[in-house]
């Protein structure tokens, strides 16, 4: 198979990336939202903790289905509903009728990121992964920074309603790319229809695989951090430390961009390096800065400012935790199983993630001692998630 151009990189970035998109260009509009829907904090966090539920649900269906029909299908009826749903969020009457259109609405955007990784796994080798994941996480960690600050400028000038109708003309555009410029990777031959059981037996063999299952949940418990950070940030920064919306944007906006960084530079920099160590030290490191940022948050040391430097850098250590993760679980498990590896995957992480996302709503305090507790008991899990590795 021919070297695949940095034009489909950049596809499967893009598509990649609306996921981030749904979940970071809303979070400036959870205030508000609470008080347009007249509805709890808790209850408006709770759209996130759906989403993550959707997101962690759409893989099942997305990997096996891929592995045994081919990656395009899927993709567009992935597209497909995260548009229909996007419009769905932007006309739903109350915060129920949201609740419900977001789990769609993740349904539909996973399927970027599941296809996405399991396309690459089709096209490259697997000592070239690593550097095509970091070119996904550039196009993809864009998002992050640009989301709050589209988000707040959307909400300023036309309301947080057209933040969804802004997401499902992205989700048409996606599917225009798909129609003219990403071809079919994953040939006939190739392809395995197992059906539902065959699917749950796969699954159960992953399961099964301490290797997988090391890895899967060391990325898993990283990122669910990010996930803590990102439900409980707006209510702490702009209800608790009176951020005025595009101030929150910025501070978003720089975290993001501190994953990034890391992450090109455990791309670029670090891709000689045993990904298996370079995870292990990201996961110390976390849980090092997690400590500290439980520190700063129940002592309110230097206010804003100090709880922002302390949050930058235990987010930046997820930008070599998730990458590591990724390769080190993808990287053994490529051909028929790999759609199925990349969605198992996505689930334990967006499962995880979303009873993160629900746990720090549901502890929701004037403070960020909450939402910095929650982050420091998933970075002590995350060491521990290694000694699952079969010895030797």
């Amino acid at each position: 198979m021919p070297a695949p151009s940095r034009l489909i990189v950049i596809i499967l970035g893009i598509f990649t990336a609306l996921a981030p998109l749904a979940i970071d260009m809303y979070l400036p509009a959870l205030p508000q939202m609470q008080t347009d829907f007249a509805a709890s904090s808790t209850q408006v966090q709770i759209t996130l903790a759906a989403f993550l539920a959707g997101f962690a649900l759409g893989p099942a269906l997305y990997g096996p289905i891929s592995d045994g029909w081919g990656r395009k299908g899927p993709l567009y009826a992935g597209l497909i509903i995260h548009t229909l749903s996007s419009l769905a969020c932007m006309m739903a009457p109350s915060v129920e009728i949201f609740t419900i259109a977001r789990f769609f609405q993740a349904i539909g955007a996973c399927s970027g990121g599941v296809i996405g990784r399991a396309m690459v796994r089709d096209l490259y080798p697997p000592q070239e992964t690593h550097r095509v994941y970091a070119t996904l996480m550039l196009v993809m960690g864009a998002a992050p920074i640009i989301a709050p600050l589209a988000g707040a400028w959307l909400i300023n000038l036309l309301g947080w309603r057209s933040i969804f109708a802004t997401q499902a003309i992205m989700g048409g555009l996606c599917l225009v790319l798909l129609h003219h410029w990403l071809a079919e990777s994953h040939p006939p031959h190739l392809r395995r229809r197992s059906g539902f059981i065959g699917a749950l037996v796969a699954y159960g063999r992953l399961l099964a695989d301490r290797s997988f299952m090391a890895y899967a949940l060391a990325g898993s418990f990283g990122m669910a951090g990010l996930f803590t950070y990102i439900s409980g940030s707006p209510f702490v920064l702009i209800q608790y430390h009176n951020l005025p919306l595009e101030q929150f944007s910025w501070v978003f906006a720089a975290n993001a961009f501190g994953f990034i960084i890391a992450g090109q530079i455990n791309g670029r920099v670090l891709h000689g390096l045993d990904r298996h160590k370079v995870l292990a030290v990201a996961q110390w490191a976390q849980l090092a800065l997690a400590a500290m940022l439980a520190a700063v948050a129940a002592s309110d040391f230097a206010g804003v400012i100090g709880l922002s430097v302390a949050l930058f850098a235990t987010i930046a250590c997820m930008g070599f935790i998730a990458p590591n993760s990724s390769v080190l679980v993808m990287a053994p498990r490529g051909g028929a199983i790999a759609g199925t590896a990349s969605a198992l995957m996505g689930m334990l992480q967006f499962t995880i993630g979303a009873a993160a996302s629900a746990l720090v709503g549901l502890l929701h305090a004037h403070s960020a001692l909450p939402m910095a507790m929650v982050m420091l008991g998933f970075a002590v899990l995350g060491p521990l998630s290694l000694k699952l590795l079969p010895k030797g």
